[in-house]
């Protein structure tokens, strides 16, 4: 069981999204589910995958898929997705570049808001050796109603953390994300250093309503200095 902490801490809490943002996992389980689909005679690319489900529930995308293909998907397609992922996840799976050092140098509160179901979730965080930084203030979609572009999760993790609205700065890497925080009322700053990440989702995320877009984790202590312990040189 979860312990909500007794109080907020003080100054800007960050709201990390976790697949593209803290670990480098989309391009990896969107390859995966791309080629079991394909198995399946749906076939899909590994862009496309990225370009129509990141961000999103799982749910939501099983949904979709099912409704194209008139037919529920095989139990055999969750579990070979699901072994490979597991399989992929301790062999391949490494953080966002840059992720490790800028998490040592921040000091301000900060958690996880994921569309991932939880086990998944800390699988990653765990593989990557970031669980640590976020002790148990790791929250997955699967706690709320509505997964994004819904605020719901967002709404959630503010709440969790006791932390003011005004007071949260989220950090997305997907359109739905950003409509999301957007729609939660939240500051949300677009990433793109992910590897998984097309030259167009800059435009994208911007239009969608992120307040910046950076590529390279170092700069998040540009954006939000009152996180950090030290202020880099200007």
């Amino acid at each position: 069981m979860q312990t909500i902490p007794p109080t907020a801490a003080p100054g800007p809490t960050l709201i990390f999204d976790c697949d593209g943002v803290l670990i480098d996992s989309e391009i990896l389980v969107c390859r995966l589910v791309a080629e079991e689909l394909t198995a399946l005679d749906y076939p899909i690319s590994t862009a496309q995958v990225i370009a129509r489900f990141a961000g999103r529930p799982e749910g939501e995308m099983v949904a979709e898929i099912e409704r194209d293909r008139g037919r529920p998907l095989p139990p055999t397609f969750f579990e070979r997705t699901r072994a490979r992922t597991e399989a992929a996840y301790g062999t391949e799976l490494r953080a966002v570049v840059g992720v490790a050092d800028m998490l040592a140098r921040l000091r301000g509160p900060a958690c996880v808001a994921s569309s991932s179901a939880p086990a998944k979730l800390r699988r990653g965080l765990e593989a990557t050796g970031l669980l640590a930084h976020f002790g148990e203030n790791v929250v997955s979609a699967s706690r709320v109603a509505r997964g994004k572009p819904a605020p719901d999760v967002f709404l959630y993790a503010a709440g969790w953390m006791r932390a003011p609205i005004r007071d949260c700065v989220v950090i997305e890497d997907s359109v739905p994300g950003v409509t999301a925080a957007r729609a939660a009322g939240l500051r949300v700053f677009g990433f793109t250093g992910g590897s998984h990440c097309p030259p167009d989702l800059t435009a994208r995320l911007t239009t969608a309503g992120a307040e910046a877009v950076f590529g390279a984790m170092a700069d998040l202590e540009r954006l939000v200095p009152g996180a950090f312990a030290t202020t880099l040189a200007a």
